[in-house]
């Protein structure tokens, strides 16, 4: 299957992605990732001001089929939260990369190794092999 993958983007192997806007970054998840996860029905994301680390979870989604952590994909400090996920989830299926976004995060440092759209692209076609 075809999954769209921005090339604009970033991406971690844990299927977040990030958009740099300025000295900020915005993270959501990825439109292989929400497929994989079906319809979401609930959201937990952290508070703004909060720290996040890369390669560590930073919060929960869950959908009709499982419950899967969130994972960093850079560290940093969370300036905003997309509070109106928290009563509509269907963003994150319908514009996982538009109205989904999930958090705005001020870098700090450290980051995954984050990939291109093609290696992130061809890292999916291994994983469904």
């Amino acid at each position: 299957m075809a999954y769209n993958t921005p090339a604009d983007l970033r991406y971690s192997k844990t299927h977040e992605w990030v958009r740099q806007e300025g000295d900020e970054v915005v993270i959501g998840i990825t439109d292989y990732a929400q497929h994989a996860l079906g319809d979401v029905v609930y959201i937990e994301l952290p508070a703004v001001g909060s720290t996040i680390t890369a390669g560590e979870p930073f919060g929960v989604v869950e959908s009709v089929k499982a419950s899967s952590d969130l994972y960093a994909p850079l560290s940093g400090e969370v300036v905003a939260v997309n509070t109106d996920l928290e009563s509509d989830q269907a963003p994150i299926n319908n514009d996982p990369y538009g109205a989904g976004w999930m958090l705005r995060v001020r870098p700090s440092g450290a980051s995954e190794e984050l990939l291109d759209a093609a290696a992130y692209a061809a890292f999916v076609a291994e994983i469904e092999q």
